[in-house]
């Protein structure tokens, strides 16, 4: 992608950034979630972010009533994973979040056609998420 003098691959950069601490801030996110359950304090919305199941009811299906605090304390991350959803990968995955960051840094760098395609992905996966979790219940 071009553009004019001062300006040449302005648009790239700014992107690559944007994505790259979207992701950054969604892995300080989804390590938060995960402390929670680890420590056995699972609040509805970690569940709901972690898994991708946004029907209160739907998780109570899955994992059971809460404790007395309203949280889950015998869920566990390998529960958690077992019940994940696409939509869950798409929220709270670090896999998908590390290779957001792959692909901006490959738009940025790679000199190949499909590096701004790579760096075009990375940008509607990371919208995608923070999209998808606005529908998290509280």
């Amino acid at each position: 992608m071009g553009g004019y003098p001062p300006y040449t691959g302005f648009t790239e950069t700014a992107m690559a950034i944007a994505v790259i601490l979207s992701a950054i801030v969604s892995l300080i996110g989804t390590s938060s979630r995960k402390r929670n359950i680890v420590l056995g304090e699972a609040r509805l919305a970690d569940l709901a972010e972690m898994t991708g199941i946004l029907d209160p009811r739907q998780l109570l299906q899955v994992f059971g009533p809460p404790g007395m605090g309203r949280t889950w304390p015998s869920v566990n991350l390998l529960d958690v994973r077992r019940a994940r959803t696409p939509l869950g990968w798409l929220m709270s995955s670090d896999i998908v979040d590390y290779a957001c960051i792959l692909g901006a840094l490959m738009g940025l760098w790679l000199a190949h056609w499909t590096a701004p395609l790579a760096l075009l992905v990375a940008v509607g996966v990371q919208l995608a998420g923070w999209i998808a979790s606005t529908r998290v219940p509280k």
